[in-house]
């Protein structure tokens, strides 16, 4: 079996087919269960990012699994064939693991060390974790990889470039300024509550900015973020719907009565508020900061909806918002949340992915310190996957023959049981004291005769095409391959029964 990755990223295609491309709902879980029951592979996982979908697997043939795997990333993703291969890469065996440790690095993001990919690629762990499509191979890959990326942030600089692709749209958002300068004293307008859009919400928070309203499809998981938020920058929570049909701010006290506070009159602070997603319309005209990081599959803001809000919003009292400042809309989301032609409508400054993208190719684009510094931490970090690369393979090309070992220490042990059972019929007379003596002797000479070549061929499998020991070990001492079979079945079961690991698989 071998480790094959088809996929695509912002690197080989143009986010238009990406955006086509997105895996939403539960569709990843669909094509990891459809990967798994197409002939080539036994294991399966994807990676799905807002501008990267990878498709994993262990495969017994490459050119059918290269085939099945872009079939079927063509079928769930709704990209004919034709038109998806052109964008499509693929990466075979060590070159599948390099690619992934380079991921799990940050080398291959939009922006270069963001830290982000390690929760996403601990997603995919997780994922094919919870289907039982992720075996021996790709929970020691995904965990590794884990480990490799952690290792990279601390023992480099690769993250003074930006901490995550939504400080990169801040700060494109800023345009040059100050990031909590910009933000400082503003009202924000976070849609959704996963990790993207918390992330979003987090960095706002610790910017500076006056109101943070979330807005989610499921409001407990928006009140639990805004409460967290309220809590760690000394603000009242006030974790509510807004009870005016205007979506003017409101607060819940907590007395008796369930009287409602306006913003205006709680302590000097961040005020953090949650509603439900059906209430932005409502909360848009008050924004100044609009980030928008959902799974929806349609459209959540569309340029009549943002026409409107800015009608609403010119008609607010004077001073109510920053004198002529556009309203600054962020979307991450893959499919885009925000429509696009927010960027052709005045009084508005929108970034997306595509614009992200942009941006990053640009040599001065990315943000961070200096192309120097800059560039040796990238060449300490490769330094570094092609160590772990190297180790990686070592690694596995050893397992790969522990089970033949095993299967031959067996056998052996069943050649002396048998041996010394025909010695007991042969010298019935012998005491239990000479028995053992004997059988002690005979399992010694054993245990010597094959101590050196196990050692030895440990270690050559352990080297660069060294998976034909194996081979040569079963032909040389006539092992039965079903033998071989059912220990590496049962050390496949044992690694996959695993609790998590605690010194880098899951958190």
């Amino acid at each position: 079996m071998s480790l094959l990755v088809v996929g695509l990223s912002h690197r080989s295609a143009p986010v238009s087919v990406l955006e086509r491309a997105a895996l939403v709902g539960d569709e990843q879980a669909k094509l990891v269960q459809d990967t798994l029951a197409a002939e080539p592979a036994t294991e399966a996982t994807v990676l799905a990012t807002c501008n990267r979908i990878e498709l994993y697997a262990d495969v017994d043939k490459f050119h059918a699994g290269v085939a099945e795997l872009s079939t079927l990333l063509a079928q769930h993703t709704g990209v004919g064939l034709d038109e998806l291969t052109p964008y499509l890469y693929v990466h075979y065996e060590d070159r599948a693991v390099h690619h992934l440790f380079s991921v799990a690095c940050g080398l291959d993001s939009m922006v270069v060390g963001e830290g982000q990919i390690l929760g996403q690629i601990k997603d995919a762990l997780a994922l094919g974790q919870e289907l039982h499509t992720a075996g021996r191979l790709l929970n020691d890959l995904f965990q590794q990889a884990l480990r490799v990326g952690k290792r990279a942030h601390s023992e480099t600089g690769i993250d003074r470039a930006g901490q995550s692709l939504v400080t990169f749209g801040l700060e494109q958002l800023a345009q040059g300024a100050p990031v909590a300068e910009w933000a400082r004293g503003k009202r924000a307008l976070v849609i959704g509550a996963g990790s993207m859009s918390s992330l979003a919400a987090a960095t706002l928070a610790r910017a500076g900015v006056s109101e943070l309203v979330i807005a989610n499809r499921t409001l407990e998981r928006a009140l639990r973020l805004a409460e967290s938020l309220a809590q760690q920058h000394a603000a009242t929570p006030a974790a509510i719907i807004p009870a005016g049909e205007d979506g003017s701010a409101s607060a819940e006290t907590g007395t008796e009565t369930g009287a409602e506070t306006s913003a205006e009159t709680l302590r000097e602070g961040l005020v953090a508020r949650a509603v439900p997603r059906d209430r932005v319309s409502a909360e848009l005209p008050h924004a100044d900061i609009v980030v928008s990081c959902t799974g929806a599959t349609g459209l959540v803001l569309t340029a009549a909806e943002l026409r409107t809000a800015l009608a609403q919003r010119a008609a607010c009292p004077p001073g109510a918002h920053p004198a002529a400042a556009d309203v600054s809309l962020l979307d991450l989301a893959m499919p885009r949340d925000i429509d696009a032609a927010a960027h052709r409508i005045e009084g508005l400054h929108l970034v997306d992915i595509e614009s992200l993208a942009e941006a990053a190719a640009e040599p001065s684009g990315a943000p961070g310190s200096s192309a120097g510094a800059m560039a040796a931490d990238v060449d300490k970090v490769r330094t570094i996957v092609s160590e772990e690369v190297a180790a990686f393979g070592a690694a596995q090309r050893a397992a790969h023959i522990t089970p033949t070992v095993v299967a031959l220490r067996t056998m052996a042990a069943d050649v002396v049981a048998s041996e010394i059972a025909r010695l007991d019929g042969r010298l019935p007379d012998l005491d239990d004291k000479q028995r053992a003596e004997i059988t002690q002797t005979v399992r010694r000479v054993v245990d010597k005769l094959l101590h050196a070549p196990t050692v030895r061929v440990k270690q050559l499998a352990s080297t660069p095409g060294g998976a034909g020991y194996a081979d040569a070990l079963r032909e040389l001492f006539d092992l039965d391959p079903q033998a071989v079979a059912a220990v590496s079945r049962a050390d496949g079961s044992a690694r996959t029964a695993e609790p998590n690991d605690p010194k880098g698989g899951r958190a």
